[in-house]
Order: structure tokens, then sequence, then C-alpha cells
């Protein structure tokens, strides 16, 4: 696992709110995936920011020119650019199914100046990659 820093712009998505008392991001995810037309080209991403109504997380996909989210019954919103640091994790898929993704963004929270106003990232770059960016100072 490597760690560094990158400058994010704002990323316009469309997105599903998890339910965090039921089946969490899966469906989330599951949902999300259902209303698009395809994935092949996609980027997607979870967002997570606690809140004082409690865990917040949103599965999301980067916009396309052309999407329509209103026709796709899907919500509208940003991640907010700035900067992250970031840690690449391989062999994601078997960490998500465990539960490990909380233990590895905690590790990073404990060694950053964390910014509280902008929520961290899961960045699923690949098949074979995910980013975990946590918003920092």
């Amino acid at each position: 696992m490597s760690e560094n820093y990158v400058e994010l712009q704002d990323i316009l998505v469309m997105r599903v709110k998890a339910d965090m008392k039921g089946k969490g991001p899966a469906e989330a995810f599951d949902i999300l995936e259902s209303k698009l037309p395809t994935l092949k080209g996609r980027k997607f991403y979870g967002c997570f920011h606690e809140t004082p109504e409690g865990e917040e997380y949103y599965a999301c996909v980067g916009r396309l020119e052309g999407d329509n989210p209103d026709r796709m019954q899907l919500d509208t919103g940003i991640i907010p650019g700035g900067k992250y640091a970031r840690r690449k994790i391989s062999d994601w898929e078997s960490k998500v199914r465990e539960g490990q993704l909380p233990r590895l963004f905690q590790e990073m929270i404990e060694t950053y100046n964390v910014d509280p106003n902008r929520p961290s990232i899961e960045f699923y770059r690949s098949q074979t990659e995910l980013q975990l960016l946590l918003p920092v100072h």
C-alpha cells in the first residue's frame, strides 16, 4: 500500500444514498449501476461523511456529457475538490467483502490532519485498484 497526496477538482456526480441501517453501500451501488445504460467508461466513487445526524454514504458515478439524471431517477451532487491523502489498495474486492475499509481509513485518520468539512472518498479506479482519498488541510 503506497500513500501520497493528490489535488482534486470538483467532480460532478450522480448518486444514490446508502441506507446505513439497512444493506448499506453495496445496495446503493447495485441501485446506481442498475440505472446506468452501461458501466463502460464510468468512474465510480463512494463518499463517506460523518454528520450531526450520523454516518452518510453515497454511491456515486462521475457524470458524462449526455447523462440525464432526472430520466435515470438519480440524485446529483459534487465531490468537493482539494487536497487529499491517497492510499492505493490492490485486491480491493476482498478487502471490501471483509469489511476492512473503515480500518484502513482509520489508520489514515491517525496519520493526517483531516479536513472534517469534506467527505472521505473511495475511488474505484479499476478492477484491480481502489484509491482511498482522505481530505486533508
